[in-house]
C-alpha cells in the first residue's frame, strides 16, 4: 500500500512539473518580442524610471524623461515599444511608441483626408513649423496658415488647431506639409450654412466689429463675416464707419439681407429705429428756415443735422452772398448751431440741400441804390492783378478798377506800380450791375478829362513845345505842357525823305525840348499824333507869309518866292 501511495504521489508531482513547464513554455512563447508595441500597467514610479508590468518575467522600465514631466500614476495603463531586454528586464520606450503610432495615424489621416491636431511653434521662411507632437514637425506655408491674409506672422505663434496633411514625403523622407486654411474655411462654411438655415431677415444677431473699409465695417458673426454698409449705420449722413463703432466692439444688428448663393449677409444698425425720412414732408418744406447743428466739414461744404438721422448739405456756394469762401471752416465749425434755409430735398436718396446765405438779406438787391454810377466813395485795395485791382467798398462788396481807369495821361502797364494792397483810395462808380454782381470804378474820373481840354486848346494844325519822354523804333513820344503824351511817327520826324529814321533820330535824346505840329487828336482813344516835319513846313509857310506881308507894306510887288529862297540860302 505504501509503495502504491508513493508511486501515486510521484506521478502527481511529475504531472505538476510538466504542467508548470508547459505554462512556462507557453508564457515564453507569448512573451512580447523586441520591436513590438505593448500595453502595461504602471506598478512603480521613481525619479528615473516608470515600472510597467507587461506580463513578462519582470517589469519593464520606461525613462521618466520620456513622459515630458506628465508622469502617470500607479495603476494607469501606458503603451510603449519593447526595444529589448537587459539584466534588469524588458527595456521599453514610450517616445518610440508614440512616434510609431503617430506615423500610422498621420498616414491614415493623409489617406482618409482627415485633419490632425498641432500647434504653430515657429516662424520660418515662407511659413511656420507646426508641432504635431512626439517631436514631429510639419511645414505650414503662410498662404495656408489662415482663412485671411496674415499681416503679422508672429500673431499665430502658439495657436493650437486642426490641419490637413497636403504632403507626407519629399526626397524619400518624412517631411509633412500641412494646410490650416482649408480646415478653417470648411469650418466657416459649416457655421455660415447653419446661420442661413436658422436666421431670417429682420432677426437680431450679435457680432464683433472685425475690420473697416471705406464703404462699411465687417462683423464677425462667429467665424464668418457679415457686412454693415456705411449707408446702414445711420439714417443720417455717415462719413466714417469708425465714428459709429470701434474695432473689437460687440454689437447687436438687424439682418436686412441674406444671399446664400453669394454667401452675403447684410446687417444694419439704423433699422432698430424708425426711418425719420418717413415724416420729413410733415415737418419741413422748401424755403423753411430751420435750426441745425454742424456735424462735419468738407472741402465742398458743411453737413448740418436737422434732427437725429436727417442731415443736409450746405454747399460752399451757399455760404455768402458777397464773400468768396475758400474753406467752410472760415465760416462755421463742427458743433455750431446755425440757421439754414431748405432749398430742396430728395427723400428717396435721403438728401437735403441747405443754404446759409438765404437766411440773410442779399446786399446785391439794394446795391444799385448805394452805388449808382457817378457816386464817389472811399475804398481799400484788397487785390492787385495784371489788368487792374479790386477795391473793397464794404464788407463783401468789391469794385474793379481797370488799369486804364487809373490815370488820364499815364500809361499804366502794371497796376502794382501805382497801387498796393491795404491802400485807401478815392474812386468813383463807373458802372453797377447787380445781376452780374459787378461794380466798376475809376480813379481818373475824379478829375476832368485833360484830353478834352487839350483838344480844345490844341486843334489840329496848332504847334507846341514838348519834352521827349521816350525813343522807340517807330518814333518819339513827346509830352505836352499839360501832361498829354503824343507820338511823332518816324515818318514825320524828318522833312527830307532821303534821310532814314535811324539817322534822323540820332539828333534827339530823352529830355530834349522839341517843337511839334499837332496832326490829330482822338479824345475817345486818348491818342494824339505830332509831327516835326509838318512843324518845319508850317514854319516855312509862316515865314513866307511874313515876307509877303512885309513886301506889300513896302509897295514893291517885284519881291518873289525865289527872292525869299535866295535870301534863306544866303542866310
Amino acid at each position: 500500500m505504501e509503495e502504491m501511495e508513493v508511486e501515486k504521489e510521484e506521478a502527481q508531482n511529475s504531472k505538476g512539473d510538466f504542467q508548470t513547464q508547459l505554462e512556462e513554455s507557453l508564457k515564453e512563447f507569448n512573451a512580447p518580442q523586441a520591436g513590438q508595441l505593448v500595453e502595461g500597467v504602471v506598478v512603480q514610479i521613481t525619479n528615473d524610471y516608470v515600472y510597467v508590468d507587461i506580463g513578462d518575467k519582470s517589469e519593464g522600465l520606461i525613462p521618466a524623461e520620456e513622459f515630458a514631466g506628465d508622469l502617470p500614476k500607479e495603476g494607469d495603463k501606458v503603451q510603449a515599444l519593447l526595444t529589448g531586454h537587459n539584466s534588469s528586464g524588458p527595456v521599453l520606450s514610450k517616445k518610440k511608441a508614440d512616434s510609431k503610432r503617430y506615423l500610422k495615424e498621420v498616414q491614415q489621416a493623409y489617406k482618409d483626408k482627415t485633419p490632425v491636431t498641432g500647434t504653430i511653434a515657429k516662424v520660418v521662411k515662407s511659413g511656420y513649423e507646426v508641432d504635431l507632437g512626439v517631436d514631429r514637425m510639419a511645414f505650414l506655408p503662410i498662404s495656408q496658415a489662415d482663412a485671411e491674409k496674415v499681416d503679422k506672422p508672429e500673431s499665430l505663434l502658439g495657436t493650437k488647431s486642426k490641419f490637413y496633411i497636403e504632403r507626407l514625403y519629399s526626397d524619400n523622407k518624412l517631411n509633412p506639409v500641412v494646410n490650416r486654411r482649408k480646415f478653417l474655411e470648411e469650418e466657416i462654411n459649416e457655421k455660415r450654412d447653419a446661420f442661413f438655415g436658422s436666421v431670417q431677415i429682420g432677426d437680431t444677431v450679435k457680432g464683433t466689429v472685425k475690420s473697416f473699409t471705406s464703404f462699411g465695417a465687417f462683423i464677425d458673426l462667429g467665424g464668418f463675416d457679415g457686412l454693415r454698409h456705411i449707408n446702414d449705420m445711420s439714417w443720417g449722413h455717415v462719413a466714417r464707419p469708425k465714428d459709429f463703432v470701434k474695432k473689437g466692439q460687440e454689437i447687436e444688428l438687424k439682418v436686412i439681407r441674406l444671399d446664400p448663393e453669394d454667401k452675403r449677409i447684410n446687417l444694419s444698425l439704423k433699422h432698430f429705429s424708425e426711418d425719420p425720412w418717413v415724416h420729413f414732408e410733415e415737418k419741413y418744406h422748401v424755403n423753411d428756415i430751420v435750426k441745425g447743428k454742424v456735424t462735419k466739414l468738407t472741402e465742398f461744404g458743411a453737413f448740418v443735422e436737422l434732427e437725429k438721422g436727417i442731415e443736409g448739405l450746405v454747399h460752399i456756394s451757399e455760404f455768402s452772398w458777397t464773400k468768396k469762401i475758400n474753406k467752410p471752416g472760415d465760416m462755421v465749425g463742427v458743433g455750431d448751431e446755425v440757421e439754414v434755409m431748405i432749398l430742396g430735398y430728395d427723400i428717396q436718396a435721403g438728401r437735403v440741400s441747405l443754404g446759409l446765405k438765404q437766411t440773410q438779406e442779399n446786399p446785391w438787391d439794394s446795391i444799385a441804390e448805394r452805388y449808382a454810377a457817378g457816386t464817389k466813395v472811399k475804398g481799400k485795395v484788397v487785390k492787385v492783378t495784371n489788368i487792374g485791382a479790386f477795391i473793397a467798398l464794404e464788407d463783401g462788396i468789391d469794385g474793379f478798377l481797370h488799369a486804364d481807369d487809373i490815370s488820364w495821361t499815364k500809361k499804366v502797364k502794371h497796376p502794382g506800380s501805382e497801387l498796393s494792397v491795404g491802400q485807401e483810395i478815392d474812386v468813383v462808380v463807373l458802372e453797377c450791375n447787380p445781376d452780374d454782381h459787378k461794380i466798376k470804378v475809376g480813379i481818373k474820373q475824379l478829375t476832368d478829362d485833360p484830353w478834352k481840354a487839350f483838344a480844345n486848346e490844341y486843334k489840329p494844325g496848332s504847334t507846341l513845345e514838348g519834352e521827349i519822354t521816350s525813343i522807340t523804333e517807330f518814333g518819339l513820344f513827346v509830352k505836352a505842357p499839360n501832361g498829354i503824351e503824343g507820338l511823332v511817327n518816324k515818318a514825320n520826324l524828318s522833312d527830307d525823305k532821303e534821310v532814314p529814321f535811324e539817322e534822323a533820330v540820332t539828333k534827339y535824346k530823352v529830355g530834349d525840348k522839341i517843337n511839334v505840329y499837332v496832326v490829330d487828336v482822338n479824345t475817345e482813344k486818348e491818342k494824339v499824333a505830332f509831327s516835326v516835319r509838318e512843324f518845319k513846313r508850317k514854319q516855312q509857310r509862316d515865314e513866307i507869309s511874313q515876307y509877303m506881308s512885309n513886301n506889300d507894306d513896302d509897295g514893291d510887288g517885284a519881291y518873289t518866292l525865289g527872292d525869299l529862297l535866295n535870301t534863306k540860302k544866303n542866310d
